[in-house]
């Protein structure tokens, strides 16, 4: 059996890309905070099934909650980096990008007592035009990035990318691992998680999975965040319709959908499948 890489973005809900023009970073700490409880959820979640999965952490989220970080790593998950505060990739400059995911991956290493391998831009946001981070990340002491999406879409996208892991800068070990496409109608479709996976049906998804198992004979990487388990999360008023259409729809069936997705495929952590897939 194919065993594929679960990934979890820990950031909480007034966080999301989908906000970004509603809630402003300043007014973070004031919002009523649910990222420990709905991550404590995931983790008992994975417990249940003895899936091993990679939280890529904002360090915002970690320095305010410490003994969640230790639980990750505690209970045999790896810790990842998904920067400082959810800032784009695309939309800043070389040197604030190195010193954002130098602070992080110090927090993280310092809190959660393990070395930190992997890195996750906010919103897959390293695309055609950012592809330098690659050569920063590695010199920060990464292994490996998660960051692309070879798909169309009006936040993120690289369609041309590569589908499976690939070795972005050429004589270099630095990987990229990016989010599982499926091949149709000659383009790349998401199948990887996140907002397609809660908006659609789960036969979609599941069937997009055996495919990419049959067809391609490799795995696939699914991620989905914390939030998206909560129905109960405050409502933020002043959203387009759009994004309040993305965020809140289907979230009291998320969990439910997530158990069968854990019963039915086999999942591990993602240094470890990326590993199995491009060996170091």
């Amino acid at each position: 059996m194919i065993r594929n890489a679960m990934t979890v973005d820990v950031e909480d809900y007034f966080q999301v890309q989908a906000m970004a023009g509603t809630v402003a970073r300043k007014d973070w700490p004031a919002l009523p905070a649910r990222v420990e409880q709905n991550t404590n959820r995931v983790l008992d979640l994975f417990a249940e099934r003895a899936v091993k999965a990679t939280f890529f952490m904002l360090g915002w989220v970690a320095e305010r909650h410490p003994r969640l970080v230790r639980r990750i790593v505690d209970e045999g998950h790896e810790l990842a980096s998904h920067g400082w505060a959810h800032f784009r990739v695309d939309e800043s400059p070389p040197d604030a990008f190195r010193a954002d995911i130098r602070r992080t991956k110090q927090a993280l290493e310092q809190l959660g007592g393990s070395a930190v391998r992997g890195y996750r831009a906010a919103s897959f946001s390293i695309g055609r035009s950012s592809q330098w981070a690659f050569a920063i990340l590695e010199e920060e002491g990464y292994a490996y990035s998660s960051s692309v999406y070879p798909v169309r879409h009006d936040f993120y996208g690289m369609p041309e990318a590569p589908r499976f892991p690939f070795r972005p800068i050429a004589g270099h070990a630095f990987r990229e691992f990016p989010i599982t496409s499926i091949q149709r109608l000659g383009r790349n479709w998401p199948c990887g998680g996140g907002g397609w996976f809660r908006l659609l049906p789960y036969a979609v998804s599941a069937a997009a999975i055996r495919t990419v198992h049959g067809s391609d004979r490799r795995a696939c990487l699914f991620y989905f965040h914390p939030w998206e388990i909560d129905p109960d999360q405050p409502i933020q008023s002043g959203l387009p319709l759009k994004s309040r259409l993305r965020h809140y729809t289907n979230l009291t069936r998320m969990e439910a959908k997530l158990r069968r997705l854990l019963d039915d495929f086999a999942w591990d952590r993602m240094d470890r499948v990326l590993d199995a897939e491009l060996p170091g």
